[in-house]
Order: C-alpha cells, then sequence, then structure tokens
C-alpha cells in the first residue's frame, strides 16, 4: 500500500460529543485512547437542548417562574461536563478541543460540526438516565444520517477492558455496509483477530468473503479473519450481538439503514435492535 494511500485512510480528526450524564466520561476515556493510538485531534463538543425546551409543560401558560431555575439548571449541568472533560484532560497525553453548542437545535448542530470529522463518537441513548434529556432518542442515527460521518456508539452499559482486539464485521452488499468497513480500515490495522458474517440474498458469500479479505489485506489489515455463518435474517439485529458475544468481540463494524419520512426517522430493524440493545461498541455508518 502506497503511503499516500495510506495517510489517506489514517483516522486524524475525531469529534466527540458530550452532554450532561456522568456517562460522557466512558466516551472521554475511549477518546483518548483512540487518539494516543492515532495521533488524532479530538473536538469535545458539548450539546445539549435546554431543559426548558425539553420539558413540555414549562412552555405553558403561568410557568414562566420556572424558567431562571430551569437555566441554572443548564449552567449546572454544563459545568459538571466541563469539571469531568478537565479532570480527563490532566491526564492526557493529547490535549482536546473543548466546544459549546450554544444555539440551535442539537442534530442539526452536531451533524454541521461533523462534517469535518474522520469519526465521531457517541452515546446509546438511555431512557432511565435523568440526564439526557436533553438529547434526542433519536440522536444517534439522526446525526448518522444527517451527516453522512461514520460515529463509534458507546453503550450505556459497562463494557470491557479491551477495544478493537476481537472485532466482529457485519458486511452486506450495500454502500452502507462498505462506508463503515472504509471507516473501520485504521481500527482494524490494529486488530488481533477479525470476525465475518456476510448477509446475502444471493448467497454470493464465497466471493464476496474473498473479496473482502483481498481488499483488507491491501489496505495492510494483518489479523487473521474467521468466516461465520450468517446470522438468523429474521432477527438479524439479536443475532448480530448474540454472534459478538459467543466470539468474545469488543468491536462490531456494521452499516446503519433508515431514512427519513414525513419528519419520522425510519430505521432498519438490525439498526434498531442494535442501537437500542447494544452491549458492545459498535462503529456505524450511513
Amino acid at each position: 500500500m502506497s503511503r499516500e494511500a495510506h495517510i489517506m485512510s489514517a483516522l486524524r480528526s475525531i469529534l466527540l460529543h458530550i452532554d450532561a450524564s456522568p456517562r460522557s466520561g466512558k466516551r472521554l476515556v475511549l477518546a483518548h485512547e483512540l487518539a494516543a493510538q492515532h495521533g488524532a485531534r479530538v473536538t469535545a463538543l458539548y450539546a445539549s437542548t435546554p431543559t426548558a425546551l425539553s420539558l413540555p409543560f414549562v412552555m405553558a401558560q403561568g410557568a414562566e417562574e420556572v424558567l431562571p431555575m430551569l437555566q441554572q439548571l443548564d449552567i449546572d449541568y454544563r459545568d459538571n461536563a466541563k469539571t469531568l472533560f478537565d479532570r480527563s484532560e490532566s491526564t492526557a497525553t493529547r490535549p482536546f478541543l473543548w466546544r459549546e453548542l450554544n444555539n440551535g437545535a442539537v442534530i442539526p448542530g452536531v451533524a454541521s460540526q461533523a462534517l469535518c470529522a474522520d469519526l465521531l463518537i457517541l452515546g446509546q441513548h438511555d431512557a432511565s438516565d435523568p440526564m439526557t434529556v436533553g438529547v434526542p432518542s433519536d440522536f444517534v442515527p439522526s446525526v448518522l444520517l444527517a451527516s453522512g460521518r461514520p460515529a463509534l456508539v458507546v453503550p450505556y452499559v459497562d463494557i470491557g477492558t479491551t477495544f478493537g482486539q476481537q472485532v466482529l464485521i457485519a458486511w452486506k452488499p450495500t454502500r452502507e455496509s462498505a462506508h463503515a468497513l472504509t471507516a473501520a480500515i485504521p481500527l482494524l490495522r490494529r486488530s488481533k483477530h477479525i470476525h465475518l458474517t456476510i448477509a446475502d440474498e444471493r448467497e454470493a458469500i464465497a466471493e464476496q468473503a474473498t473479496a473482502l479479505e483481498d481488499y483488507l489485506r491491501l489496505h495492510d489489515v494483518h489479523a487473521p479473519i474467521q468466516h461465520h455463518s450468517p446470522v438468523p435474517a429474521e432477527t438479524p439485529g439479536d443475532g448480530l450481538l448474540s454472534l459478538a458475544a459467543d466470539v468474545g468481540a469488543d468491536l462490531l463494524v456494521m452499516g446503519c439503514y433508515g431514512h427519513s419520512r414525513a419528519r419520522e426517522l425510519v430505521l432498519g430493524g438490525a439498526s434498531r435492535t442494535v442501537l437500542k440493545s447494544m452491549t458492545l461498541p459498535v462503529l456505524m455508518a450511513h
């Protein structure tokens, strides 16, 4: 592989989403690890919908007296997030940039900032965490679809101590899957073992497996590749998560399938299931 091609597929710019939840700390840790491994610049973007806009009752007549309290709450949320960021910076090997999205809607604002990033780091939505009230439930897939940039989505459950050593690639002959695979190349170069499962109604699995392995080798991915049977077509999301657990994967690479229809985000079955029930980091791309 030429030096120029290697540079083009390098990981240099990461946009990390920070919100009011302490779980942002998990994303900070992972971002620091990636920055150190790849020599990447990380921009931490604090973005959260103001509490007053997240609570419909506040806009009701007679509720104006609570606005100052909610505005102070937003200030406290921001200050706590900045403290978490500063604490992580004290032990960092590479400095991070801090930015804040102060105006406008969160999804288009983050999507706009994402356009000049090689990779986004986002957090899985946790409906049980009141500290994420300022982050829309469809934040992750909406930003993926709006920006066209790949994202590493970090689950809210505890993850293992390793990342990117045992990688499961969920391949389909689609542009979404191809986009995710290309975005994962810098991570795959550092992996120790790759697991591959292919879904193709045409059943041209053997030919695709050979082509994929050749593609990865051309891009200096030298980890051994183990092939697995396709997951059940009826429950692809559950099948992928089950296979990831069986092989001890610490990263899943897959396309994100969905589209907007009448102001509603419609996700594919596997994407919806994985985003809801993920137990490991997932690199997704639309």
